[in-house]
């Protein structure tokens, strides 16, 4: 008797190995520096979420900066938009965590607690220039030179920006 000749019918597909290294890993030590890891991990998370939620309040001033700052441009909106300079700032000093008795500071004792509280020192009139804004009248407030009310809006944005907070 002869033997038939294969055909190509009858192939099949190999069956794939098993992988010849565990993709697991071989010690505990490993599972250790994993663990570890993903605690160092969740920890900077968990911390720089709760950054990101305690200054909430500085985002919103500076959106508000931001939304007077365009006020400036349209005559009929720039006396009340530099008129709410003054309490956006106090309102950002009412609102830091912890807050400092800041309510009744004016004067002096506000341009202290502002000068305290700002990473580079701030000009010697800013205090004053926010009472002549706050309550000055109109068309001395109005006549004000557009210089000033640039570099006033800076330092106030820089301010907001980057007070120190005591936590």
């Amino acid at each position: 008797m002869t033997a038939a000749a294969p055909s190509i019918d009858q192939l099949r597909e190999l069956a794939v190995p098993a992988p010849l290294v565990s993709y697991w890993p071989q010690t505990w030590g490993w599972l250790v520096l994993l663990l570890v890891l993903l605690l160092i991990a969740g920890m900077w998370a968990t911390l720089r979420w709760r950054r990101w939620q305690r200054d909430r309040y500085r985002r919103e001033a500076l959106a508000r900066l931001d939304t007077l700052g365009q006020a400036l441009a349209d005559p009929e909106r720039r006396l009340p938009a530099l008129r709410e300079l003054p309490v956006l700032l106090k309102r950002v000093a009412l609102s830091m965590p912890n807050a400092p008795e800041v309510a009744g500071l004016g004067g002096v004792e506000w341009q202290a607690f502002l000068a305290r509280s700002a990473p580079r020192p701030l000009p010697e009139d800013f205090a004053a220039q926010l009472f002549t804004v706050a309550y000055a009248p109109d068309a001395q407030v109005k006549g004000m030179p557009d210089a000033e009310v640039r570099a006033l809006f800076s330092t106030s944005r820089h301010w907001i920006e980057a007070h120190r907070v005591a936590v």
